[in-house]
């Protein structure tokens, strides 16, 4: 065997070896070990923010869903998710915004039937819906509403159920979640512990 063909053998050895250990360590033991310690320090959020109703889990608190009926429809004793242009709606296996432009006539025309539906279903004039009430976030799976859009359901909401606005304001209240650190962006409402509070209320 040749000089050259003995160093292009160990050559290869070496790095059958470096690939070995390196997925060794870094494909199975870190992946191990930062798992282990997620279940340990946080593992709700390790198993994805999972939120229950009794034993049955309903959804997870990362990913919005609708509440609407077979037709696509509000329904009107929930408080109502963003709107979600993933999928059918909501679709985890297809997160994404519209990509629409600004001036696409499919997404104005999406905009002027949601500001119709909402004015019509909570008596709110234009100027008093928020925009996230109007437009799909960019991943099409946001939990959040803000506080602005809650607010304008609570009469709506509260009517349908047979609950005092105060009733169901103090729940809006209650579920508004601070920025993050305190000023890491805006008052945030997740809708599906909202109205899974709401159904605790309303029994």
């Amino acid at each position: 065997m040749s000089t050259a063909s003995r160093t292009a053998g160990r050559q290869y050895w070496v790095a059958l070896r470096a690939m070995i250990v390196f997925t060794a360590v870094l494909g199975v033991a870190y992946t191990l070990l930062i798992t282990g310690i997620g279940q340990l320090a946080l593992p709700a959020q390790a198993n994805g923010s999972l939120v229950t109703q009794g034993d049955t889990v309903v959804g997870s608190a990362l990913i919005g869903q609708s509440f609407t009926d077979a037709d696509g429809n509000a329904l009107p004793e929930w408080f109502q998710s963003r709107p979600s242009a993933a999928g059918d709606g909501y679709d985890a296996a297809a997160s994404s915004g519209s990509n629409y432009g600004p001036e696409d006539e499919r997404l104005l025309t999406a905009i002027a039937d949601r500001k119709a539906a909402i004015e019509a279903s909570d008596g709110v004039p234009a100027s008093g819906i928020p925009a996230d009430a109007l437009t799909a976030s960019a991943s099409g799976l946001d939990p959040h509403i803000s506080p602005e859009y809650a607010q304008i359901q609570v009469e709506r909401v509260a009517t349908a159920r047979g609950l005092t606005t105060e009733e169901v304001q103090k729940l809006v209240d209650t579920a508004t979640q601070s920025p993050d650190l305190g000023y890491l962006g805006e008052p945030t409402v997740n809708v599906l512990q909202l109205n899974i509070a709401l159904a605790q209320l309303a029994g």
